[in-house]
């Protein structure tokens, strides 16, 4: 009797291994794009998922069968308060990567980021950093987004690093200490038009079986005393289970990077350009207040969640075009 052949996950499926929970709510960036400029410029921004309306608006992709008429599509709103620069760390380029060779933190940071660092910097350690900036090979802002000011129970803030880039390392430093303890706001790092990278951990679905966590195919009726489970899972020799054969295990809760996305709006609610708020506010979220951005298609992670938007990897345009938004659907 042959082995039976058990069904293939779907194509693309295995560049997702390991699929395993991610060690933390707040997403990694661990790659930045190569911005070309002389002025320096922050990188990324960061904010909380409400919720999905719809947007509709003039296509204005060229060369498309829908190019100038009106467009209906999904939007996925998220909450951006302003971020907070609370220090400067640089690093020099070594054997094996990057070495961290300052840190410079600013004097008077709110309650809430305060309590989160131990280290005290003066006026000394900014021209301590200034005179070893012939080593540095980049420059990133140390930033923190407080939960509670979108209305979120969770007191403990992010912080995270956000690459600078445009111009030389010390037009980077000057840029950047003129920010240290001062809030930047989305509308200060993106414009609206423009795609950007979203970075997100995704909804967690707990234990799959292979046909959900992999999309293998089930078996015939009657073949065997199970339909969803493998036919096989591997040779007789050697006796080993390869990685490539798709097994159960946790789904969801992944740290997952999404490319190009548009951003369709970027307002405030005081504005009352968009009502953006359906009546009751938002499920699981409540009433959006302050700056918010709407992001066109559905992006990762679940409600309340933290986002971090970056500069795109893959995509650049010479010129950024303003979607013209008809009218919002909530």
């Amino acid at each position: 009797m042959g082995h039976r052949k058990h069904s293939q996950p779907r194509r693309g499926s295995l560049a997702y291994l390991p699929r395993a929970r991610a060690k933390s709510m707040e997403a990694r960036i661990r790659a930045w794009p190569d911005e070309q400029g002389d002025q320096p410029k922050l990188l990324a921004h960061a904010g909380f998922k409400a919720g999905c309306i719809r947007v509709a608006s003039i296509d204005d992709r060229e060369k498309t069968p829908n190019f100038g008429k009106q467009l209906v599509s999904l939007g996925t709103v998220v909450v951006t308060p302003p971020i907070t620069v609370i220090g400067i760390r640089g690093y020099s380029k070594g054997r094996y990567g990057l070495n961290s060779i300052f840190d410079v933190y600013a004097k008077d940071l709110p309650k809430e980021i305060g309590r989160l660092f131990a280290i005290k910097s003066d006026e000394k350690s900014l021209e301590r950093a200034e005179k070893i900036l012939g080593k540095v090979s980049e420059l990133f802002a140390v930033v923190a987004i407080i939960p509670r000011q979108v209305g979120l129970e969770q007191k403990r803030p992010y912080v995270f690093e956000v690459a600078i880039r445009g111009g030389d390392i010390k037009k980077q430093f000057a840029f950047v200490k003129d920010l240290i303890g001062r809030q930047v706001k989305i509308s200060d790092v993106f414009q609206k038009g423009a795609a950007v990278d979203i970075a997100a951990i995704t909804k967690g679905k707990g234990i799959e079986g292979p046909i959900t966590r992999w999309g293998v195919k089930k078996k015939q009726h009657k073949s065997r005393k199970s339909v969803r489970a493998l036919g096989t899972l591997g040779p007789i020799s050697p006796s080993t289970i390869m990685y490539t054969v798709p097994r159960a295990g946790q789904r969801g809760f992944h740290q997952r990077t999404q490319y190009n996305n548009r951003i369709m709006i970027i307002s405030n609610t005081q504005n009352n350009e968009f009502k953006i708020n359906p009546p009751g506010g938002f499920k699981h979220f409540g009433l959006v207040g302050g700056d918010y951005v709407v992001i066109r298609g559905s992006i990762p992670g679940t409600y309340r969640r933290l986002v971090k938007l970056r500069s795109p990897m893959r995509y650049t345009v010479s010129k950024i075009t303003q979607p013209n938004i008809l009218e919002i659907m909530v």
